[in-house]
């Protein structure tokens, strides 16, 4: 991964770290205050563009006598200037001499090779200075010597060796908090620099993604137009087909033997199959695009499981499976589209059908229950836990049954649990994948279960209001 030339910089402090950014202003106060007081000589720390930084110590009372005579207070206010404008040599280091005969040493402030301010201590007086010099008393004659020297003998003094000795301490210690400050900024450039990075490349991912989404999309709306339109165009050849087998099995065309009877059959069957595989496919991509018509209304739940065992007993018989109905009459009135809601309860009872072996059973049943409600009726919100009245209805069987990995699963579209060329049902896997969407279409919800001792049970859950969700 590589980065730009600004962004190495940044991260490399190339542009030269601040002083301030590399030291808090109370702690370089609190280090200055502490040898200032330690050694009774003033510290000023500047910034490598003249401004202050912190300070400590006090020139004392001789300096405030001073300041309170004019051309006194003008030959100190120039001596400040030349000391504040002294820049260190190659050393670091540099002195100068005030108008009272004090000194101030001067030392330069370097991190990563780079000057980022000064340090200025003083003044202070050697043991040598008795008096002060004679151009001050030159420039400001009402200067009183009697006090000058009273105050010039309470001053401190202190060795010109070790004031050098003691500023060159104070900027040793002040290189090691910044160089610490300098470590802690330097980690914190690297840190926000990985975390642009980071970010960079997760907007770049984003932005990959959402044009693979959006093409995905596309190419599933194509797919879906696709599957309309070849369905539809199969299914009118295909009523033909089966329309002239059927008026061929009743001999309007001339009598046949056994045989051709037979395969005249088979034709017929297999194009029923063909033919529902092409509604599937018509259903599925309505659902998919949404443009399957629902004609909602008030549904008598008994009646239309009664029809559903009515039309699939004779599947049950002819497998020799045994069809049950176990229905609660007092089952409140149920807002749905009937002919969907049947086509759910076939899809499922022939699916059941299809899995039991012969000998087995297969019970539709139907009773009143509660389920989580989402949303109220009018589709406003409404206290979290309410439930609503629903209607339970399930599908069970004593067939192989599906194993607990495979159930979420078997509700995505063209989807088997047995998917090899070998296995012993056909099927297209269209069934349960529309089962779900239109009993999403009607607010409700579809699980599978065991059925003890063998089997499975399909529990779907209506609510017996209006349908927040469009279908």
């Amino acid at each position: 991964m590589s980065m730009p030339v600004s962004s190495l910089d940044e991260l490399t402090l190339g542009k030269g770290a601040r002083l301030d950014e590399l030291v808090d202003r109370e702690a370089l106060t609190e280090l200055a205050r502490n040898f200032a007081d330690l050694h009774g000589v003033g510290i000023r720390v500047f910034d490598v563009h003249g401004r202050l930084a912190a300070e400590a110590g006090r020139e004392g009372p001789l300096y405030d006598y001073l300041r309170g005579l004019r051309a006194a207070r003008h030959e100190l206010e120039r001596a400040t200037q030349l000391i504040k404008s002294l820049d260190p040599d190659s050393s670091g280091e540099a002195e100068a001499e005030c108008a009272t005969g004090g000194r101030f040493a001067v030392f330069a402030v370097e991190n990563d090779g780079r000057r980022v301010g000064r340090v200025v201590m003083g003044p202070y007086f050697t043991p040598e200075l008795t008096a002060l010099p004679p151009a001050l008393h030159q420039a400001e004659p009402e200067i009183d010597r009697a006090k000058v020297a009273e105050l010039l003998g309470a001053v401190k003094r202190l060795d010109r060796h070790d004031a050098m000795r003691f500023g060159r301490y104070f900027v040793k210690t002040l290189d090691l908090i910044l160089f610490s400050g300098y470590r802690a900024l330097l980690t914190s450039n690297m840190h926000l620099a990985s975390v642009r990075e980071s970010y960079r490349d997760l907007e770049d991912k984003n932005a990959k993604l959402q044009i693979a989404y959006d093409r995905l999309k596309e190419l599933d709306r194509l797919k879906s137009n696709f599957l309309a339109t070849v369905s539809h165009e199969l299914r009118t050849p295909l009523t033909s087909i089966i329309g002239y087998s059927e008026m061929l099995a009743e001999g309007i065309a001339g009598e046949m033997n056994e045989e051709q009877r037979d395969f005249v059959q088979t034709i017929r069957e297999k194009g029923e199959q063909l033919l529902q595989l092409i509604k599937g496919l018509l259903d599925l991509s309505k659902l998919e695009s949404g443009t399957m018509s629902m004609r909602k209304q008030a549904v008598q739940v008994p009646p239309l499981l009664e029809d559903v065992i009515e039309t699939m007993t004779p599947s049950a018989k002819k497998k020799g499976i045994t069809l049950g109905l176990e229905v609660d009459h007092d089952m409140c009135e149920l807002y749905g589209d009937l002919e969907r809601l049947r086509q759910v309860l076939l899809n499922l009872v022939e699916n059941a059908l299809k899995f039991t072996p012969t000998g087995g059973c297969v019970s539709l049943g139907g009773r009143m229950t509660t389920m989580e409600s989402k949303t109220g009726a009018d589709g406003g919100l409404v206290l979290l836990g309410a439930r609503r009245p629903a209607i339970e209805l399930t599908v069970a069987d004593s067939g192989i049954g599906i194993p607990p990995a495979e159930r979420e699963r078997v509700f995505d579209a063209f989807y088997q649990v047995d998917s090899s060329s070998t296995r012993e049902q056909g099927g297209t896997g269209l069934g349960l994948s529309i089962v779900k969407r239109l009993v999403d279409s009607h607010d409700g919800t579809v699980r599978i279960e065991d059925n003890q001792p063998r089997g499975t049970l399909f529990v779907i859950t209506l609510p017996v209001k209006r349908a927040s969700i469009a279908p």
